[in-house]
């Protein structure tokens, strides 16, 4: 899993940094994506650690890479899918999170909000399930709307995972209220962003009994790097409690970390 999770890295890295060059030029796709509309993206975040919904799941390094497919606007509206992947740098804790994530999502947009619903399949190459697998897995729908045109771009949506625990799932769910904002501003010439970010989660028994949740706070200036490539330094901090952070279920602690973010638009 180590050698396919570096290959698929390696392909992603040479497709961001190397399609920009190429902008000028007229390359095979270009025809069908620009009649289509579809879009292409991807992107890749190198964190001090793997912080999901107030759970550390690797106190590692990781780099987390991504590509995406979305068809165009319509009437009918958006279905995006795509691939995820999370894979540790180092390996100083005991704590193994590899992961390759399978996405799915469909958005219907209204002039002030969107909906949306999708489903994630998790791959988990390194869990080892007490039904003796050779590797763990969950299944998770949800649902969410965004407000568009209010200010911070609220958005809630709730996540149910209906993973088997015996099978590395997490049989419970988790609704969440985020919360975004960006000043913008430029230097020299060039036009960045102070981006601001924010999250309210409630775990409802997935993976810990019980209940409880988390906060967290994200800050990060995006630099345009290339034509559609941009760069974003972040630093986030994260506060779990209730069955998170209880010391005889969760465990989990306050934790600020840091990483960047390439993302690139064909």
């Amino acid at each position: 899993m180590r050698l396919k999770t570096g290959l698929f890295l390696v392909l992603l890295l040479s497709v961001l940094f190397a399609a920009p060059a190429q902008a000028e030029q007229d390359g095979l796709l270009d025809g069908i994506l620009s009649t289509s509309g579809i879009e292409i993206s991807g992107d890749v975040a190198f964190n001090s650690l793997y912080m999901w919904r107030g759970i550390m799941l690797d106190g590692d390094a990781v780099v987390q890479p991504g590509f995406y497919l979305r068809s165009p606007e319509s009437k009918f509206g958006r279905v995006k899918v795509g691939i995820w992947v999370s894979h540790d740098l180092q390996n100083k804790d005991s704590l193994k999170s590899s992961e390759t994530d399978y996405l799915f999502d469909y958005t219907y947009s209204f002039p002030s909000l969107a909906l949306s619903v999708g489903h994630t399949y998790y791959d988990f190459p390194d869990a080892l399930p007490v039904d003796g697998a050779s590797r763990g897995f969950s299944r998770e729908f949800y649902a969410g709307v965004t407000f568009t045109k209010l200010m911070l771009s609220p958005s809630v949506y709730y996540y149910y995972d209906y993973g088997k625990k015996d099978d590395g799932g997490g049989e419970g769910s988790y609704t969440v209220l985020n919360l975004a904002h960006s000043i913008p501003f430029t230097v020299s010439k060039y036009n960045l962003s102070l981006d601001f970010s924010g999250h309210v989660g409630f775990n409802n028994k997935q993976y810990y009994r019980g209940k409880g949740g988390d906060a967290a706070l994200g800050v990060g200036v995006s630099v345009p790097l290339l034509k559609g490539l941009t760069c974003k330094p972040n630093i986030n901090y994260s506060i779990p409690w209730g069955n998170i952070s209880d010391k005889n279920n969760g465990n989990q602690k306050n934790r600020l970390y840091g990483g960047v973010y390439l993302g690139y638009v064909f």
